[in-house]
């Protein structure tokens, strides 16, 4: 049957990040890869998002799945939203929730926006982590294209959980990102994979970019992306540490704290509905592209 077969979810977005959530803090079970697949067949996500009871002292332990069964260590979006639903249950305004990448703090601002502590970037080369060694990752030996005349080169590279890299661009939208993001993706440079960012900075407090997202594909908004991009751009001196980041799906605003090191992600949430998987998890998909939502 599944741990996902007649479970209730919730289907929200993060400025388009499409996230279905499901809670399993009264009735845990394990979901596996094949069964996260099948889940996006049903309902299509770029992430889903599963709470489980607490391990310490949080108001949930979280599990995060891309569209294609893999599992990331962090979603921005998705704790944007987390937040609202639990909030909406409690009645509180700030939470906190373990991840794979840690406990991260989130609470309701003004305007009905949510902001999510990423905490500090990992920017050594293992820890991100790249298969070669490189002194500075600011900005990394890496192309892609004819040689000579690359249609992407010299990324810089961030871990805001899940490994980043950002490669900067005079106008992000005409990068066929949908063709050289999986290409990229998938790089030996990258053993567990990365998402893939073509980005520019218009202002020295803007920033403009389009991701393609590790595992779920193109994405109207990836909050860990906005959050590497950030930090990238100011360690490049290509603006302040406090940016306003314009996605596909919309505006977030990124800063990071010289105080502690940690980085803040602050934007909407929005409901979508509510619904219930099947009761058939049996006819899994194969594993392959991404098969959620594609943008």
């Amino acid at each position: 049957m599944g741990a996902l077969a007649n479970r209730d979810f919730v289907k929200m977005n993060g400025l388009g990040n499409e996230i279905v959530i499901v809670d399993l803090r009264a009735a845990p079970a394990e979901i596996d890869a094949a069964e996260a697949r099948a889940a996006a067949s049903q309902e299509p996500y770029d992430q889903l998002m599963v709470l489980y009871p607490p391990r310490t002292d949080v108001d949930a332990s979280i599990r995060i799945y891309n569209n294609d069964g893999s599992e990331a260590g962090a979603c921005g979006n998705g704790m944007r939203c987390l937040a609202a639903l639990v909030g909406e249950q409690t009645g509180r305004s700030a939470f906190k929730f373990q991840t794979p990448a840690g406990v991260i703090p989130c609470w309701r601002t003004q305007g009905g926006l949510y902001t999510v502590d990423m905490g500090p970037p990992r920017l050594r080369w293992d820890e991100i982590p790249l298969a070669e060694e490189f002194a500075n990752t600011r900005v990394i030996e890496l192309e892609i294209g004819p040689r000579g005349a690359p249609i992407l080169h010299s990324p810089s590279v961030v871990s805001m959980g899940n490994p980043h890299a950002i490669f900067w661009v005079e106008d992000p939208g005409a990068v066929d990102l949908a063709e050289v993001g999986p290409l990229l993706e998938h790089h030996p440079m990258f053993p567990e994979r990365a998402n893939i960012t073509v980005a520019a900075t218009p202002a020295r407090d803007h920033i403009v970019m389009r991701t393609w997202e590790r595992g779920a594909g193109l994405t109207k908004a990836c909050g860990s992306a906005a959050c590497a991009t950030a930090v990238a751009a100011a360690r490049l001196r290509r603006s302040g540490r406090k940016v306003r980041v314009t996605l596909p799906g919309g505006d977030l605003t990124v800063e990071w704290r010289d105080s502690d090191d940690h980085v803040l992600m602050t934007g909407p949430v929005e409901y979508e509905h509510r619904g219930r998987f099947g009761g058939r998890f049996d006819a899994v998909p194969p594993a392959g592209e991404p098969i959620g939502v594609t943008k």
